[in-house]
């Protein structure tokens, strides 16, 4: 058992505000989790209510423990009695102890098939945690799952974009595939943002899209006029378009009804000045709007 304080990660302040939510949620004493280190250890650095601090730095070995273990399977698992469950080994019982703390909930938080974190709410009493803060704890980890997510979709188009903009114009090489791969990638990092509740995160997406959309093949048509701004929301739909998607396909992913949709679509047309759905598309990349 080794003790480490926190690194001040993003992952890290997610999993604050996911602790948060669960507290609000459950109104449960304590709430805590930590973020997977890369000697696959869980470490403890977040908590959301009363501590007496025994387990702050605590670092859990795969497998070890309540934390440890669900890292390991990458499923939830509940205790009423922590100290005597069977499920579990014991190494950390002294800090449970110290920490006063009995019946609890560990969640891992699994991203493309990793455990990235692990969220827990706990009682110092030695009975059943209902079904409701069950269900709390997990669809927290949930949305984190999906905001670690998308902050790695970020990381990757920003690697991205910065190796291409160390690269001469004459070693890029685009092709079309590596295009609609850039494409797919900004739609579903603008649809990925309708579920994120980080402000930051949310401006750090915007600013991502942004950036794919300025280094798009086409080039600035300096023929016409510029179109009047399309709003985010018409810059969702058109990239889903773009896509190939239909308008149902498009609404179910941006959690908005089928008529929002063909509104956003006939008021990007309008203003692009466009006949169709495809030539709004081409359009929109004509102008950078869209990658």
């Amino acid at each position: 058992m080794v003790a480490h304080r926190s690194t001040g990660t993003r992952s890290d302040t997610l999993t604050h505000q996911a602790l948060s939510v669960i507290r609000n949620a459950t109104g449960v004493p304590l709430a805590f989790g930590g973020v997977v280190a890369g000697d696959r250890q869980v470490r403890l650095a977040a908590f959301s209510g009363h501590t007496m601090g025994a387990l702050r730095g605590v670092a859990l070995d795969f497998g070890r423990g309540l934390g440890g273990k669900v890292a390991a399977l990458r499923r939830p698992i509940a205790l009423h009695d922590y100290l005597n469950a069977s499920r579990i080994s014991h190494d950390y019982d002294s800090v449970i102890a110290a920490e006063g703390l009995r019946a609890m909930v560990a969640v891992p938080v699994v991203v493309h098939h990793t455990s990235r974190a692990v969220l827990y709410a706990a009682i110092r009493e030695s009975l059943p945690l209902g079904d409701r803060t069950i269900q709390a704890v997990t669809d927290a980890a949930r949305v984190l799952e999906q905001e670690l997510a998308v902050e790695e979709e970020l990381a990757r188009r920003c690697a991205w974009l910065n190796d291409r903009a160390q690269e001469p114009d004459t070693q890029r090489g685009d092709t079309q595939a590596e295009w609609e791969t850039v494409r797919a990638a900004y739609a579903e990092l603008r649809v990925l943002a309708q579920n994120v509740a980080d402000s930051d995160l949310r401006a750090q997406i915007s600013s991502v899209c942004e950036r794919l959309a300025a280094v798009s093949p086409g080039s600035q048509d300096t023929r016409t006029p510029a179109p009047s701004p399309l709003s985010p929301r018409e810059l969702d739909v058109l990239a889903c378009v773009g896509l190939g998607q239909r308008n149902a396909d498009i609404a179910a992913d941006l959690g908005i009804g089928l008529e929002t949709v063909k509104s956003h679509l006939r008021s990007a047309m309008r203003k692009l000045r466009c006949d169709s759905r495809l030539q709004a598309v081409v359009t929109a990349r004509r102008y950078g709007l869209l990658p």
